[in-house]
């Protein structure tokens, strides 16, 4: 006999049917209240304005299942850029540099990560502290400067082709989508992926079922970092200019898509499929915002609230799940 589930119960269980339903109205009535919003080209500028923030809350998402939180990702991107751009302006062939500048955010991921299991430290206080020990190191290597950045490698994500002759996609947009795709698939069918939720939502019951907590944990840094480094690509490709000061609100963003996309902050319960719609529902507020003639500060108020909002039916659905 089948039990039969209702509409509420269903967005309960799936927490990226409700952010999916708030994506199609924030995109219904933007379209409705304003003159272009639904333009092709806004649409397309709309998906290329989440690139950066969206792979930087992939990472996040990782980190935010195994009830962790980083504060410090958009300072490990920055810095990241930094490496890339003047590595390659002092004579280091591009593809070396941008490759060394993504293994060295994944090594601050992986140095994250062991502080997180090896000490025993809450990351809330680690990626505190090196949000502000990765934003100083960046600050004294460029010395006060930005780095154009004019090869083409580097800038190769924002390279832009048209689909039917009128949509304008850029690479970064494919590279931004595989990347979700193969941690889908990751988290939802390997292995790995089962011990990231079973260590998120009981550390000590996962220890006890044979699942390595510490390794677990450690790996989900490491991946982090990687994307991290991959959003410093996604960066360079967007604006063609390596700056210390970009992105100083990347993190509370990044933060931001991840929550609003159905990902539990106490972790074991979200998935990368509702960040990537929480990072389009942050991108289509502002561009929506925007063209109405709101005001900055009050979009952050409206993303603020939204947080709030997101947080509260997540403590809802957790209480109603018991």
């Amino acid at each position: 006999m089948t039990t039969r589930v209702s509409p509420s119960e269903l967005i309960l269980r799936t927490p990226a049917i409700g952010p999916a339903i708030a994506l199609v109205v924030a995109v219904a009535v933007f379209g409705l209240t304003t003159d272009t919003f639904l333009d092709v080209d806004n649409l397309s500028l709309v998906v290329q304005q989440s690139l950066v923030i969206g792979t930087l809350a992939l990472g996040q998402t990782l980190v935010i299942l195994t009830a962790g939180i980083d504060l410090a990702n958009a300072a490990i991107a920055v810095l990241s850029t930094l490496l890339i751009a003047k590595m390659t302006i002092n004579g280091t062939d591009a593809p070396v540099a941008l490759v060394i500048g993504i293994l060295a955010a994944a090594a601050i991921g992986a140095v994250t990560g062991g502080l997180v299991t090896g000490l025993r430290l809450p990351p809330f206080i680690v990626t505190l502290g090196l949000l502000t020990i990765v934003t100083a190191a960046s600050r004294l290597y460029a010395q006060g400067q930005s780095f154009p950045v004019t090869d083409s490698t580097l800038g190769w994500l924002g390279t832009t082709q048209y689909l039917f002759g009128q949509i304008e996609v850029t690479y970064g947009m494919a590279v931004m989508l595989a990347m979700f795709v193969g941690l889908w698939y990751a988290l939802t069918k390997t292995a790995w992926g089962k011990h990231v939720y079973a260590v998120g939502n009981d550390p000590e019951a996962a220890r006890l079922s044979g699942i390595h907590v510490r390794r677990t944990v450690l790996s989900v840094y490491l991946v982090a970092g990687l994307c991290y480094g991959l959003a410093a690509w996604q960066a360079l490709g967007r604006v063609p200019n390596a700056d210390p000061n970009a992105f100083q609100l990347g993190n509370l963003d990044s933060i931001t898509a991840v929550v609003i996309g159905g990902t539990s902050l106490f972790g074991g319960r979200g998935s990368v499929i509702g960040t990537l719609i929480g990072a389009l529902i942050v991108a289509v507020l502002r561009s929506g915002l925007t063209q109405a003639g709101i005001d900055n500060l009050y979009q952050d108020v409206a993303t603020g609230a939204l947080v709030i909002v997101a947080v509260a039916v997540d403590r809802f659905s957790r209480g109603r799940q018991r």
